[in-house]
C-alpha cells in the first residue's frame, strides 16, 4: 500500500521537514516538503537518504558484547544491562563517582528523551564528567557570549539585513551560521536580490565566497587580527553606533585601546591581504542599516577561537546589530522562551573557571561544557578521580577527537567502554558493549534543537516562530532488538537502584515512561503548548510569538561588555606573536597550512558507511591549489603524505584552485581504520597535538590552520 506522511529529518541540526513515501510500511523515498512555510521544500543529499540509515546492512540490530579473543557477539539487551550495571557498580565502589564519564556526539542531540535521561543518569551517579562535541567544535561561541552578555531582544534578523559577514563559515554547505540554515541558498538569493551586501573572510573561495561583494581570501589563523583591524577602522572613522554604544555598553574605550595597534597596514601583510580590502570590508559592514557578522567552523577551530567570537560580538555591538525597542523580535520561541523580548543587555556570566576542575592543563567547566580534548588525559592520568568507565552516545571519539593515537590508547585502557551507536564505528569496535539504538523516524520528535542553539551564534535558530512535531513513522527492522538511547540509561539506572529526575520531573522507576511522555515533560512550560503544535503535522508558524521589543527599565544595571580583560590580554599577545608562514620548502616537501572543511555528503563523523553517500564522496581528498601541486610535481589522484610533529597520514590530491596557494583543505571527521571500505583517509584528527597551543578556556587545540609538511608518498 502506498502513502505519504510528514517527517522530520534528524541527520543534522537543520531538522528539515520531509515528505516520506511509503510502500507496505517501508520508506522508499524522502523529499523536502515544498509546502513548508519555512524551508520551502529544501532538503540535502544526507536528508534524502536518511532512510538508508534505518535499513542499512551495517546497522547494529542486536546488542553486542566484546569477546575475549576480539570481535563481538550478540547478547540479549536485558543481560547486557545486567552486566553493565554490575561492572559500573564495581568501578564506582573502587574509584568513586568521578571515574564514570560520558561523551555525547553530534548524532545524540536530536532526541529529547536522550537529553533528559543522560543528564538524570549522570546526576544519579554523582559524576560531573559529562563531555560533548561542543568543546571540540565551536566552544568560543557560548564562552564569548557569556563574557560579552546576551541581548534580550536578540540579533537583527537576516531577512531584514543589508549586510552579512561570514568568517570561516560556509552555510550553503554546512547549514550553520550567518544565513539561516533553512533553505540557505533560497534565503541568500532573495536577500541578494533586495540588495544585501555579502562579505566573506575565508582562505577558500567557498560557495558563499563566490557570491560575495568582498572576499578577504586570507591566510588561515588570522581572523582575530582581521576583526581587530576592522574595529580599528570603525573607531578611527567614527562609523560606530554612538547612541547604542553610549547607552548599552561598557568597555568601549578599553576595546579602542586594544585594537589601536591593529591598523589595516599592520594586519594586511600578516594575513596575506591588502590593507584597502580590510578597510573596504569595515566600511561596508558598519555603514549598513542592519546586518550581522558570524563565524563558522573554520575560524573557530583555528587558534584563538574564543577571542575571534568575542571580537565578532564586539563588532556587532559597536555597530548596534541588535533589535532595538519597538523593533520586531522575529521569534520569541515556540518550545522555549528564546529571548526575553526586552531590548536590554542581560547580565554577563562566567565563561570558564567554574564548576568541576580537571586534573590536567588547569582546565575547568565552561559555558560550552567540559573540555572534551582533555578527556583522554583524564582516562590515562593515574590517581584519584581517574576515569575508568565511559559511555559514548552518538559519537565517534576515535575519529573526532584530536590526537588519534592518544585517544586509542585511552579507550583501550578503560575498564568499561559502552557505545550506543547505530553502526559499528571505529570507537564501537573497541567497546565492551555496543547497543544499537532506535533512532530517526522510529521515534517521535520535535523541532526543538534550533531554538536551543541561540547561544551558538547569530542567525542560527529559527527566525520565524516555527515548530513541528512528528510521531513515530516506522518500526525497527523485523527481529531487531534495538532500544531508545534514553532507555539504556533508564534500565541501567533501575538496576542500580537510582531514582532518576530531570528539572523537576521524577521518572517512574517501576513503570517506564514513553518517548512521547518525555517530550511532553521536556516542553511542559513551552510558550506554545505541545498539544497545539501537534495539530500541524506539516509544521506551523505561530505568528503571535513574534512581537515588538519592549524598552528596558531606566535603572537597568547591565550592559554589553566590550572590554573583557582576558579577551583583550589575549589580543595583545597576538600582536607579539610571530606570523604563521606558509608556502616554504622543507626536506623535499612543502610547508603548508591545513584547514578544515565540511562536505554535503557527511555530517562530521556520521554518514561515511552509507552506500549512496559514500558513492558521492568515496574518499576524503586533499584539496590543493594546482600551483602548490606543481611545485611537488603532483597530478590529480597522486598519493601524498601530510605530516606534523604528532603524526603522518596519507592523502589523495585533488586540484582546487578556489584554495589560496599555501593552504590545503581536508574534511574533518573522516575514518581511517580497518572498518572503512578501502582507502577512506584522510583523518585530520591524527595530526593534531592536543597538549600544546590549545585554547586556555575550552581546552580545544588547534584543529584548523595547522602547519603541515606535504610530500609525495613513497
Amino acid at each position: 500500500m502506498s502513502e505519504t506522511r510528514h517527517a522530520l529529518c534528524r541527520f543534522c541540526h537543520a531538522f528539515c521537514p520531509m515528505v516520506a513515501y511509503f510502500e507496505n510500511g517501508r520508506i522508499t523515498k524522502l523529499i523536502g516538503d515544498k509546502n513548508n512555510p519555512v524551508y520551502h521544500g529544501y532538503s540535502c543529499i544526507k536528508g534524502r537518504n536518511f532512510h538508508e540509515f534505518h535499513y542499512s546492512q551495517d546497522r547494529v540490530k542486536q546488542p553486542l558484547k566484546r569477546k575475549d579473543g576480539g570481535g563481538h557477539e550478540a547478547i540479549a539487551a536485558a543481560r547486557a544491562f545486567d552486566e553493565i550495571a554490575a561492572r559500573l557498580a564495581d568501578i564506582v565502589a573502587k574509584h568513586g563517582p568521578r571515574s564514570v564519564a560520558m561523551y555525547t556526539g553530534t548524532f545524540s542531540h536530536f532526541c529529547v528523551g536522550g537529553v533528559m535521561t543522560r543528564h538524570a543518569f549522570m546526576e544519579a551517579v554523582g559524576s560531573p564528567m559529562h563531555f560533548t562535541n561542543a568543546t571540540i567544535d565551536q566552544p568560543g561561541k557560548p564562552i564569548a557570549m557569556a563574557l560579552h552578555g546576551r541581548w534580550g531582544a536578540g540579533p537583527q534578523a537576516f531577512a531584514d539585513s543589508d549586510v552579512c559577514m561570514l568568517v570561516g563559515a560556509n552555510p550553503l554547505v554546512s547549514m550553520w551560521g550567518g544565513i539561516p540554515p533553512f533553505n540557505p541558498a533560497k534565503r541568500l538569493h532573495g536577500a541578494r536580490k533586495r540588495g544585501l551586501k555579502l562579505i566573506v573572510v575565508d582562505p577558500r573561495r567557498t560557495e558563499c565566497a563566490r557570491k560575495a561583494d568582498i572576499h578577504l581570501q586570507c591566510l588561515p589563523g588570522h581572523d582575530p587580527e582581521i576583526l581587530a583591524a576592522m574595529i580599528n577602522v570603525i573607531f578611527a572613522e567614527s562609523l560606530y553606533d554612538r547612541d547604542f554604544v553610549a547607552m548599552e555598553t561598557e568597555g568601549f574605550h578599553d576595546l579602542g585601546k586594544a585594537v589601536a595597534a591593529y591598523t589595516p597596514e599592520v594586519v594586511a601583510p600578516r594575513a596575506g591581504l591588502a590593507a584597502e580590502d580590510i578597510r573596504a570590508a569595515a566600511r561596508m559592514f558598519a555603514s549598513a542599516r542592519k546586518g550581522n557578522a558570524t563565524g563558522g567552523t573554520g575560524s573557530n577551530m583555528a587558534p584563538h577561537g574564543t577571542l575571534m567570537e568575542y571580537l565578532l560580538l564586539s563588532l556587532n555591538t559597536i555597530c548596534g546589530r541588535w533589535v532595538k525597542a519597538g523593533e520586531t523580535v522575529p521569534n520569541l520561541g515556540a518550545f522555549f522562551r528564546m529571548f526575553s523580548g526586552i531590548a536590554r543587555a542581560e547580565k554577563p556570566r562566567p565563561g570558564f573557571g567554574f564548576g568541576e576542575s580537571l586534573r590536567v592543563r588547569g582546565l575547568t567547566n565552561t559555558a560550552a561544557g567540559m573540555p572534551t580534548a582533555a578527556l583522554p588525559d583524564e582516562i590515562l592520568t593515574p590517581g584519584d578521580g581517574q576515569v575508568r568507565a565511559l559511555f559514548v552516545v552518538g559519537g565517534n571519539p576515535l575519529t573526532a577527537f584530536p590526537n588519534r593515537a592518544k585517544v586509542r590508547k585511552a579507550l583501550e585502557s578503560l575498564d568499561l567502554l559502552v557505545a550506543i551507536d547505530p553502526q559499528l564505528s571505529a570507537t564501537a569496535q573497541l567497546a565492551d558493549y555496543v547497543i544499537g539504538p532506535m533512532f530517526g523516524f522510529e521515534l517521535p520528535a520535535i523541532s526543538f534543537a534550533n531554538e536551543g542553539m541561540v547561544t551558538y551564534g547569530l542567525s542560527i535558530g529559527f527566525q520565524e516562530p516555527y515548530a513541528q512535531y512528528q510521531p513515530a513513522l516506522i518500526d525497527p527492522p523485523a527481529g531487531a532488538e534495538v532500544i531508545e538511547d534514553w532507555r539504556v540509561f533508564y534500565e541501567i539506572g533501575r538496576r542500580l537502584g537510582f531514582n532518576l529526575s530531570y528539572r523537576g520531573y521524577a521518572y517512574d522507576m517501576q513503570e517506564s515512561p514513553t518517548t512521547d511522555v518525555l517530550i511532553d515533560e521536556f516542553v511542559r512550560r513551552s510558550p506554545v503548548p505541545i498539544e497545539e503544535i501537534r495539530k500541524y503535522p506539516e509544521g506551523h508558524v505561530f505568528e503571535h510569538r513574534s512581537a515588538p521589543a519592549e524598552p528596558r527599565e531606566p535603572d537597568w544595571p547591565h550592559r554589553l561588555q566590550l572590554g573583557n580583560p582576558d579577551m583583550l590580554a589575549e589580543l595583545a599577545e597576538i600582536s607579539r606573536a610571530p606570523t604563521v608562514k606558509s608556502e616554504s620548502a622543507t626536506a623535499g616537501g612543502l610547508d603548508l597550512l591545513l584547514v578544515s572543511r565540511r562536505e554535503h555528503a557527511v555530517y562530521n563523523s556520521v554518514g561515511h558507511k552509507l552506500d549512496k553517500l559514500a558513492a558521492r564522496l568515496p574518499y576524503n581528498p586533499v584539496h590543493m591549489n594546482s600551483a602548490d601541486a606543481a611545485s611537488l610535481e603532483l597530478e590529480v589522484g597522486d598519493r601524498i603524505t601530510i605530516s606534523t610533529e604528532t603524526a603522518t597520514v596519507e592523502g589523495v590530491v585533488e586540484f582546487a584552485d578556489d584554495m589560496r596557494p599555501g593552504v590545503i583543505s581536508v574534511c574533518h571527521g573522516f575514518p581511517n581504520d580497518a572498518a572503512a571500505k578501502g582507502f577512506r583517509g584522510t583523518s585530520t584528527s591524527a595530526l593534531i597535538d592536543d597538549a600544546s597551543g590549545y585554547d586556555s578556556y575550552s581546552g580545544m587545540p588547534r584543529m584548523s590552520a595547522i602547519p603541515v609538511v606535504v610530500r609525495r608518498a613513497g
